[in-house]
């Protein structure tokens, strides 16, 4: 991007000049001309006028330096820290800024990040893995920058594959001996910059802990390492002639830690819910201190104290390192799909949401725009072609009755909203050849332009929100002369957009308008991602979403784990700016 683009995006935006995200709040500093609007405290011990006046040259200048501390700390603070609370006087503030500077994590120098690489290479050699650690250009860069987020990204000083606890357990020793940062690595696949290195340090990469460990048939559970991929899974009980699935559906080459992460779902999400809806049972991991804990047993159902698995279900790694997982499976079921098209958004997405809250039990309810219908056609990588109209796929399961009256039912809905051109797969070949149109979505918008990159954002939004969020977004980056596509999961209430750009000054526009999405679900009671998590790219937009409280209790839970923030620093907290040594 060009410096112009960049600078007028981060003027635009709220960010300072070294992408820092500011805290967004209502908050403001107050400038008080009387002592009566300050704390009672602060009036009885504030000093008279003429007291306040210096009577010498060293007062003087003493006092002037104060001043234009004070002042620099209050402009650090705005742009760096966060805002000042109501009510507090500039002077206070200067001073619990300086506070709270003093006491933001710092990592080691650049002899510590040595160090440690020293010991992680001694420690592998003497297990017959010296080529574990790694500090080759090419692997640092696949390590920290993606080609699908566009977001600030930084690579790691040293790339570290491991295989089990113990070696997690032990990188991280190491790390907090000499106070190097951690970000976890498994499929690499996320959109907002989750495994970007900020501050440099140890990318400890999990993808070679792929291993399914225990499958209980019974129990309707499976126990697997973070590097699985929840596809390879799913294959893995087909070939084993086990009738089971697990329904978390989110990108192909997604892993099991990755999902933990970002507290991922699909489109499965209507009928199966997300990350959080009881799919993971229990979870070994490696906690900052080097500690190993497991959040709890593999019954179904315990209220025995805190949710502790949840803890770390969307916290990105930033409380600890996922080792394993038991996952609870679900019963595999015949399946039928059904393809249906609109006039346009409004009606499709109207459509979708009156068959959600009619409680028909389909599987699926996805969206995809017209022009992600006409990318589809034009990409050439289905069989099938699809009228170009804003379009409804759905997913249905059960016995053959079940989902024939399903269908009956659902297509009473569409036609009351306009629905046209219904079709309904009478067998699996069907089912696939209705569906291919879906799974050919991403890549055949992006082979829309010639040398095209594409800015993948989500958000979510209560289901009766969703016509108008699609409609004014669709409107917004068409005014924009942005080429996109709008698709998604509408049966939960969350889109998609992808937007192409080619170049500085149309990644800047795109920015904007993402930007403009976000604050609009914000708005309209929806949250700025509803599956690809905060990493760095959505962190500025949580104490307008959360508000203040639940921000800072959120980061007290973090500082209490991970007091010198050693892992996946700059993610999801926007307070707690660590610094280097």
């Amino acid at each position: 991007m060009t410096i112009g683009t960049r600078s007028v995006l981060a003027l635009r935006r709220g960010i300072n000049n070294t992408s820092k995200p500011v805290l967004r709040s209502s908050r403001q500093i107050r400038f008080n001309s009387s002592s009566s609007s300050t704390s009672s405290a602060s009036s009885s011990s504030a000093p008279t006028q003429a007291n306040q006046l210096p009577r010498s040259n060293t007062l003087s200048t003493a006092w002037y330096a104060l001043s234009l501390a004070l002042f620099a700390g209050a402009g650090y603070l705005i742009g760096n820290v966060g805002v000042l609370p109501p009510s507090t006087s500039l002077v206070e503030s200067s001073f619990a800024i300086a506070h709270q500077l003093a006491n933001q994590p710092k990592y080691g120098s650049i002899k510590d990040y040595q160090n440690a690489i020293k010991e992680l290479k001694e420690y592998f050699t003497e297990k017959g893995k010296e080529d574990k650690v790694s500090t080759d250009d090419a692997d640092l860069e696949s390590h920290g920058i993606s080609d699908w987020s566009y977001h600030p990204a930084k690579k790691p000083t040293v790339v570290v594959w491991v295989n089990s606890t113990e070696e997690v357990q032990h990188v991280v020793k190491i790390a907090q001996k000499y106070k190097v940062p951690i970000t976890p690595f498994s499929g690499g696949t996320s959109l907002e910059g989750h495994f970007s290195s900020p501050f440099g340090g140890i990318s400890l990469d999990v993808s070679s802990m792929d291993k399914i460990l225990k499958i209980s048939e019974k129990d309707g559970d499976v126990i697997v390492q973070p590097g699985v991929k929840w596809d390879d899974l799913n294959a893995h009980l087909i070939k084993e002639g086990i009738p089971l699935f697990f329904p978390l559906d989110p990108g192909p080459g997604a892993t099991i830690g990755g999902m933990v992460g970002t507290s991922c779902s699909g489109t499965n999400a209507v009928r199966y819910g997300t990350a959080k809806a009881e799919w993971f049972l229990n979870l070994t991991v490696v906690l900052p201190s080097g500690e190993v804990i497991k959040t709890r047993q593999r019954a179904r159902k315990s209220s025995a104290g805190w949710d502790t698995t949840k803890l770390f279900i969307g916290a990105e790694g930033t409380l600890g390192i996922v080792t394993e997982a038991t996952l609870r499976l679900a019963p595999l079921l015949p399946t039928k799909c059904a393809v249906v098209n609109f006039p346009g958004v409004e009606e499709a997405v109207s459509a979708a949401t009156e068959v959600v809250n009619a409680g028909f039990p389909v599987q699926c309810v996805e969206y995809l725009d017209a022009s992600t219908i006409d990318a589809i056609n034009k990409g050439g990588m289905v069989k099938k072609s699809y009228p170009k109209a804003d379009t409804l796929f759905f997913k249905f399961q059960g016995s053959d009755s079940a989902m024939s009256e399903v269908s009956k039912n659902v297509l009473g809905v569409v036609k009351k909203h306009g629905g046209k051109d219904f079709e309904f797969s009478k067998n699996d070949e069907e089912a696939r050849s209705l569906w291919e149109g879906r799974k050919a979505a991403l890549w055949s918008v992006l082979a829309l332009k010639d040398n095209a990159k594409v800015w993948t954002t989500d958000v979510c939004v209560p289901i009766s929100k969703l016509p108008r969020l699609v409609k004014e977004t669709r409107e917004d980056f068409a005014k924009r002369g942005i080429t996109a596509c709008h698709f998604g999961h509408v049966g939960d209430g969350n889109v998609h957009s992808l937007a192409l750009f080619t170049n500085d000054e149309e990644l800047a526009v795109v920015e904007h308008a993402v930007h403009e999405m976000v604050e609009r679900a914000i708005r309209l009671d929806g949250t700025c991602t509803g599956e690809h998590g905060v990493g760095v790219g959505k962190i500025e937009y949580l104490p307008t979403e959360l508000g203040e409280g639940t921000v800072n209790l959120m980061e007290t839970v973090k500082r209490t784990l991970d007091p010198h923030n050693i892992l996946n620093p700059g993610k999801i907290y926007p307070n707690i700016k660590p610094q280097h040594n």
